[in-house]
C-alpha cells in the first residue's frame, strides 16, 4: 500500500515538473535589445568616444546589436580610424543606417558606413566625397605627376594622404565584401552617389526608411564578428537609445570649428575692449574664458598656424589704426586678415575636411569684432582731437574774476577756485580777467576783452 502511494507521489511530481517545463516553453522569449546611437555632427574625438563607448557597453550588457543612425559631412581622420578599428574588432553586430531622408555619409562617414556589419541607407540620402582636403602641404618632399612635371609640397602631401586612405577604405570594403573599386573612387575622385546607386553598386546592403523595417529586413542574416559568425535575430528587438554624457556633449559642441572660431573672435573682442577701456573687468574676463575654451578646442582640432598668424596680424592692424592715420586702410587690411585667417584656421591637409562656415559664421563674427574696433577707433580719435578738459593747461583761455586788485600780485577766482595771479596791466577788483598762461601755481592774466 505504501509502495503504491509512494509511486503515485513520484508520478505526480514528474507530471508537475513536465507541466512547468511546458509552461516555460510556451512563454514568449524575452525580446532582444538593440542600442541606438545617433551621430548627426562631424566625426571628432567626442563622437568617436561616444560611439566606441556604446559598442563596448552593448557587448558588456549583452545587447543584440548596435544601430548607428548616421548623418555627417565628415570629420577627422584620426577619430574615424579609431571608430573603424573598434567596429572591425567588435564582438557585437554594428549596423549603420544613413538616415533620415536628406542625410549624408560624407568623407569619414563613408569609411564608417562601409565598416559596418550591415550598411543601410534611407531613400533620398547620399554617400561619398571621401577625398582628403588640403590648402597647403605638410610634407616638403617633391614628387612628379604623370607627365613627369615636379609637384609642389602640397601636391605631394595630398597624394600621400590620398594613397593611404584609398588603400585603407579598400581594405575595409574587402573585409565586409563590398565594392572595393567604388570605395577607392570615393577617395581618389570624390564621387558621390545616392542610396539607390549605392545599393546597385554593392556599397551598402539595403535601402530602408525606418528602424523597424531595417531590423525585419536583416532577420536571419549571417554576419562575422571578431569571435565568429552569428545569425541576426532582431525582428522583435526593442530599441534602447544611448545618450552622450555631459562631458561628451560639451566637447562635441566645443570642437565644432564654427564654435571654436566664434569663441576665438569673442575672446579677442573682449580683450580688445578691456585694453581700450582698462578697469571694465567683465569684457576682459569673458575674453580670457573664451580664449581658454578655444585653447581646449585647438588641443583636439588640428589647426593651421598660418590661419592663427593671420588672425593675430589682423588684430594688430586694428590696434595700429588707433595710432596711425591711414584713412581706414589699416582697418580694412585687418578685417581682411581676420576673414582669411578664420577661413584657414581649422582646414588642414591630410587630417581634416572640417572648416569654418564663411558666410553664416565667420563674416558675422568678424563683423562683430570690426564693430567693436570701429567704435574704439572713433572714440579715441574724438578724444585725441577734442579740447583738453583736465589738467592745468586747460585753464588757458578761461575767463574768471579778480578777487583782489591784480598787478604784480593778486588773486583771481576761476572755475570755483582761488588762484595767485599776476598781470602786466593793473586790473581792478571785480573785473573780468582772461587767463593767458600758467607759471607753476600762479596764473598770468589780462583784462578780459568785452564781447
Amino acid at each position: 500500500m505504501r509502495g503504491r502511494v509512494r509511486a503515485a507521489g513520484v508520478r505526480s511530481a514528474i507530471l508537475l515538473c513536465a507541466a512547468a517545463v511546458l509552461a516555460m516553453d510556451a512563454r514568449p522569449a524575452a525580446a532582444s535589445v538593440v542600442h541606438v546611437v545617433r551621430i548627426d555632427a562631424s566625426i571628432n574625438p567626442a563622437t568617436a568616444d561616444y560611439l566606441m563607448g556604446a559598442i563596448d557597453d552593448a557587448h558588456a550588457s549583452g545587447a543584440a546589436a548596435v544601430l548607428v543612425e548616421l548623418d555627417t559631412p565628415g570629420g577627422l581622420v584620426a577619430s574615424m580610424m579609431d571608430i573603424v578599428g573598434r567596429m572591425l574588432n567588435a564582438d557585437v553586430p554594428v549596423i549603420v543606417h544613413v538616415t533620415p531622408r536628406g542625410a549624408m555619409a560624407g568623407s569619414a562617414g563613408v569609411f564608417i558606413t562601409m565598416a559596418a556589419h550591415v550598411a543601410a541607407m534611407a531613400p533620398g540620402t547620399t554617400i561619398g566625397a571621401a577625398h582628403p582636403v588640403s590648402i597647403g602641404g605638410a610634407n616638403p618632399k617633391p614628387s612628379t605627376d604623370e607627365d613627369g612635371e615636379s609637384k609642389g609640397p602640397s601636391d605631394y602631401g595630398l597624394e600621400k594622404a590620398e594613397n593611404m586612405l584609398a588603400k585603407y577604405v579598400e581594405t575595409i570594403a574587402k573585409e565586409r565584401g563590398r565594392n572595393t573599386e567604388w570605395a577607392e573612387e570615393a577617395v581618389r575622385h570624390s564621387v558621390v552617389i545616392d542610396s539607390e546607386e549605392a545599393l546597385e553598386k554593392n556599397v551598402i546592403d539595403l535601402v530602408v526608411d525606418s528602424r523597424r523595417e531595417l531590423l525585419e529586413r536583416i532577420e536571419g542574416r549571417e554576419v562575422t564578428l571578431k569571435s565568429g559568425k552569428v545569425t541576426l535575430s532582431l525582428a522583435n528587438a526593442s530599441f534602447s537609445p544611448v545618450e552622450m554624457t555631459l562631458g561628451q556633449r560639451f566637447f562635441a559642441f566645443l570642437v565644432d570649428p564654427n564654435v571654436a572660431a566664434i569663441l576665438l573672435m569673442a575672446g579677442l573682442a573682449g580683450l580688445y575692449i578691456e585694453f581700450n577701456n582698462p578697469g571694465l573687468i567683465v569684457p576682459g574676463a569673458v575674453g580670457l574664458v573664451c580664449l581658454a575654451l578655444t585653447g581646449i578646442a585647438m588641443q583636439i582640432l588640428p589647426f593651421s598656424w598660418a590661419g592663427l598668424l593671420l588672425i593675430a596680424v589682423g588684430i594688430a592692424l586694428l590696434v595700429a589704426e588707433i595710432f596711425v592715420t591711414s584713412f581706414g586702410l589699416l582697418f580694412a587690411a585687418g578685417i581682411a586678415c581676420l576673414l582669411f585667417g578664420g577661413s584657414m584656421l581649422f582646414h588642414l591637409p591630410e587630417e581634416s575636411d572640417l572648416n569654418v562656415s564663411f558666410w553664416t559664421v565667420l563674416v558675422p563674427a568678424v563683423a562683430g569684432v570690426a564693430a567693436f574696433g570701429g567704435i574704439a577707433v572713433f572714440a579715441l580719435s574724438r578724444s585725441l582731437f577734442s579740447a583738453q578738459t583736465a589738467g592745468v593747461d586747460e585753464l588757458i583761455g578761461l575767463v574768471g574774476k579778480a578777487a583782489t586788485p591784480v598787478g604784480a600780485t593778486g588773486k583771481v577766482f576761476v572755475r570755483g577756485e582761488y588762484w595767485n595771479a599776476s598781470s602786466d596791466d593793473a586790473v581792478g577788483e571785480g573785473e573780468a580777467v582772461e587767463i593767458v598762461g600758467v607759471e607753476g601755481l600762479a596764473l598770468r592774466v589780462r583784462r578780459a576783452r568785452k564781447r
